[in-house]
């Protein structure tokens, strides 16, 4: 009787949660919308990161140049890998990060990582929509001379709220359109930099000795950061990958979206700020760009890459958080996100002065998200051997209610053990916050209803 009433529970879920075309829901996903090079596009797009320029500026004076594309080169390897491993439960199920993480976090416990996951995504909104409408202003100002840069971030984070409620099918359309402008505007604005400051890149960035110790790993860990966030909640997109789509293709398809995204934002940081000190995104962009047309032309790349970033990468995961925990729908929950990053007073991160800030806010955020990554790995590939009950993650009164103790403790041990090495703090936490919740899954008695 008891089976009886959580098959029709679950039953109730899925219905209420039933996927329409154009709207977004929990719901296990069963119609694919996007093939390989759909979401290669997508990744492409959506991982033009100012983040990654502030990364690279902030390693002046630490890494030689050699040194930042190897750092890149292995931060975005791990990054490619990481995704495949962690999205195959999302592209096997086609069940969001929200669901996923009930197996190993259970119901009311799945919130903790939701939420930890939510907070930098926001930041992040508000900070790159900064940077777009900062471009934006700067385009106003040599066309039509008129300069407010409030107006126009009030006005951009419009357009991006509105252009996210367009949901999964708004996404890939928006990404596969802009990644080749973004692409080519990459490649352009890369060697407008080494024509300017050429001579300047050779005496400090070439010919000097870098170190190969842990400030080394430390900036592999900073460019593997950045994306930290989308390690973590990765089947919320690898859920819309058509099911042909095999795991070594999968990891070429991260590798090769992310890499030219990471080299191109991270080198053109390195080699700005190294010439002029200057460390603003928008200073940097139009000190490169010697004539009207081609500084418009530029400022616009830097305005779209903003918006495929946040869209993709920054609205969908606390969107995904609010529609579980509130029970509000897509469209209510990705303009709350858009109205939350005007909260995050981007204007400050923008400093010169905040550019340490903004790395130790990397390494910080990927000291909790590391731990979440190792445990979800661990409890679906060594626990459950790749095979979940979806039925039961689905009945809000089954087996996984409440909180799996197992899986907060591990956490909390990971992320004191990654506070410890801050500077390569998501790797320092995976092994411990594995190990032990690998443990205390089989020993502790509390976690044993968790295993059904």
């Amino acid at each position: 009787m008891e089976d009886a009433k959580r098959a029709v529970a679950a039953a109730d879920i899925k219905t209420l949660d039933h996927k329409g075309v154009g709207e977004e829901s929990l719901a296990p996903q069963t119609t694919r919308i996007m093939g390989s090079w759909s979401y290669l596009f997508a990744w492409l797009g959506g991982c033009v990161s100012i983040g990654t320029f502030t990364v690279g500026s902030g390693l002046v004076g630490t890494l030689n140049l050699l040194q930042v594309v190897l750092a890149i080169a292995i931060g975005c390897t791990v990054i490619g890998a990481a995704l495949m491993i962690n999205g195959r439960a999302g592209h096997k199920y086609g069940i969001p990060f929200m669901v996923q993480t009930r197996s190993a976090f259970s119901f009311t416990g799945s919130r903790i990582p939701a939420l930890v996951r939510s907070v930098p995504a926001i930041v992040w909104f508000g900070f790159q929509s900064w940077i777009g409408a900062g471009a934006l202003n700067l385009v106003s100002d040599a066309l039509f001379g008129y300069s407010n840069i409030v107006v126009f971030f009030i006005g951009f984070q419009f357009l991006q709220i509105g252009l996210s409620v367009l949901g999964f099918h708004g996404i890939k359309w928006l990404e596969n359109i802009g990644s080749v402008f973004i692409i080519g505007s990459l490649i352009y604005m890369f060697i407008s930099v080494i024509n300017k400051y050429g001579d300047t890149i050779s005496t400090n960035l070439i010919n000097v000795e870098g170190t190969w110790d842990t400030p080394f790993w430390g900036a592999t860990m900073l460019f593997l950061g950045v994306y930290s966030t989308m390690m973590l909640n990765v089947s919320d997109y690898s859920r819309e990958l058509k099911e042909d789509v095999g795991l070594f293709r999968q990891v070429v398809i991260y590798s090769n979206s992310i890499l030219p995204a990471t080299l191109f934002m991270g080198l053109i940081g390195l080699m700005v700020t190294s010439a002029t000190g200057e460390v603003d995104p928008i200073k940097v962009f139009s000190s490169a760009v010697d004539n009207k047309p081609l500084l418009v032309i530029t400022m616009l790349f830097i305005a779209f890459a903003q918006v495929t970033t946040n869209i993709l990468n920054n609205v969908v995961p606390p969107a995904y958080a609010l529609m579980d925990i509130f029970k509000v729908k897509y469209k209510t929950a990705a303009v709350i996100v858009g109205l939350l990053a005007f909260g995050t007073f981007p204007w400050e991160l923008v400093k010169d002065e905040s550019a340490a800030g903004l790395n130790l806010f990397i390494q910080t955020y990927s000291a909790f998200l590391g731990p979440i990554f190792a445990i979800l790995v661990v409890d679906y590939y060594f626990l459950r051997k790749q095979k979940l009950d979806i039925d039961k993650l689905y009945d809000e009164n089954g087996p996984y209610k409440g909180v799996n103790m197992a899986a907060v403790i591990a956490m909390a041990i990971g992320i004191v053990v990654a506070l410890t090495f801050t500077s390569i703090s998501w790797y320092a936490s995976l092994i411990p916050a594995g190990a032990i919740y690998w443990i205390l899954m089989l020993k502790m008695p509390s976690a044993q209803r968790f295993m059904s």
